[in-house]
């Protein structure tokens, strides 16, 4: 490559950098180089095919703009998997590095309970350093999470305190709240900042009153300037416990000091939460953390991947995603199930060894039809599917139809012109603008989020 061309495309990442978030531009655009520029045809090599697809269905617009910026006017830009870009062979440094981490994090990691009669405590206590904002995939499920946690990481305490996140097991709340307590530490070395589950709290809480030690308790939750509680559902039905964590609360707040809560369901749902507790998780910012997407699952496991210098085939990433579509936690299980098999028998990893050893899970069918994504969604709205088809522009009848554009587009990645076709319309404008109506309403509107998820599910049964 032409020095030329690297100055140019290190500008355009510069500037795309500030105009993405965070996650997406280390997952999609920094593993990233320019192949070939001409006077009207611009290649860029990216890592893999689903860097390829988000490249060409959302930054497209976005990068030629950035280029003209530059004094490039692509005509015709193109993107080409290039997967040499994703892998990096170690190195004796990065050894170096893994080994002081280790260490480091051996160091750090505390007791679960403290031994005698005495509560011992540190800052940064519970904190994995492994959960950061640069190894977290952003996809549309997560994206306003991400981003409520990186201004919070920016200036704690200021703006949405508390943030309540709740979703669904599995799906990255603990790696991004305990991302914002390693961002907050690496900003500023003195920082006092505690993750706790709520069964430690609780634990601790029951260890202080055993060996009175309540002030204790009180001086190490009520003094610091991030508190995180994972898993603050397991409060219900603990009314003292509760009572404490109510005082905790209020200090912290009262001092403008950052607390960040996660459950699994949102406050109001919690049962036997007392009232005032509800009312205080609501003060912030609550956000629902949905489902990863086929394209942010198949990115996590590219990325779970590369950790082990490996590119996968990409209908062993598209395999290993539809195994799992709501838990991360199992999706990664499964891939390490598949390398650590591999490894012992000397095998690469494929679709076949992949489909040998994990097949015999649950895993989405691959014979999905557009016609049964307008079938279900029809039975879901008790509506006809001539109606779907039809003409008809009454909105007990366009939501319907709206909604199987949607799932036609986000499931089986059809194009706008097929979906179109399906749903009987002339002009694929009208998917397009379906889709990302659709796409907009699921971030606020939780009628057309469940009943996308219901459909989804109903389909695979």
């Amino acid at each position: 490559m032409l020095v030329k061309e690297a100055d140019v495309w290190q500008a355009v990442l510069g500037e795309i950098e500030l105009s993405v978030p965070h996650g997406s531009y280390i997952t999609w655009f920094k593993p990233t180089r320019i192949l070939k520029m001409s006077d009207d045809t611009l290649v860029v090599g990216v890592v893999n095919v689903f860097a390829k697809q988000q490249m060409e269905k959302r930054y497209t617009p976005l990068i030629k703009e950035v280029l003209a910026k530059n004094g490039v006017k692509a005509k015709n830009l193109e993107f080409k998997i290039n997967s040499s870009l994703g892998v990096k062979k170690p190195t004796p440094d990065d050894n170096i590095v893994v080994q002081k981490e280790n260490t480091a994090t051996k160091k750090q990691t505390p007791a679960y309970r403290s031994s005698g009669n005495t509560l011992s405590h540190s800052y940064r206590q519970g904190l994995n350093e492994r959960y950061t904002f640069e190894n977290f995939v952003v996809g549309s499920g997560n994206e306003l999470a991400y981003a409520a946690c990186q201004a919070i990481a920016q200036n704690p305490g200021t703006k949405y305190n508390p943030l309540f996140l709740y979703g669904g097991a599995g799906i990255g709340k603990t790696h991004l709240i305990q991302a914002v307590g390693n961002a907050v530490t690496t900003n500023k070395k003195d920082a006092r900042v505690v993750y706790a589950s709520t069964e430690q709290f609780v634990q601790e809480f029951v260890d202080a009153l055993r060996y009175k030690k309540n002030t204790d308790f009180a001086n190490h939750y009520r003094n610091v300037d991030v508190l995180i509680v994972d898993d603050v559902q397991f409060l219900a039905g603990k009314e003292k416990i509760q009572e404490e964590f109510f005082h905790t609360f209020n200090a912290l707040h009262q001092a403008n000091k950052q607390i960040i809560i996660s459950s699994d369901k949102p406050p109001r749902d919690i049962p036997t939460l007392e009232d005032r507790l509800k009312s205080r998780f609501t003060w912030g910012m609550s956000i629902d953390m949905q489902n990863p997407d086929f394209e942010t699952r198949c990115a996590i496991v590219q990325i779970k991947a590369s950790a082990h210098n490996l590119n996968l085939e990409p209908d062993l990433v598209e395999f290993l995603s539809n195994l799992y579509q709501t838990n991360i936690r199992e999706l990664e299980g499964a891939l390490n199930q598949l390398l650590a098999f591999c490894e012992m028998r000397g095998l690469e990893p494929d679709l076949v060894v992949a489909t040998g050893l994990l097949g015999g899970r649950k895993s989405r069918p691959k014979h999905v039809t557009p016609k049964q994504v307008v079938e279900r969604t029809a039975k879901h709205f008790h509506v006809s599917i001539d109606d779907i088809v039809g003409p008809k522009r009454d909105k007990d009848i366009v939501v319907p139809r709206q909604v199987a554009m949607y799932i036609l587009r986000s499931e089986l990645h059809m194009s706008f012109p097929k979906i179109a076709q399906e749903l009987g319309r002339k002009d694929h404008t009208t998917a397009i603008h379906s889709v990302e109506k659709i796409n907009k309403e699921m971030a606020f509107d939780t009628d057309i989020r469940e009943a996308i998820v219901q459909i989804k599910e109903r389909l695979y049964v």
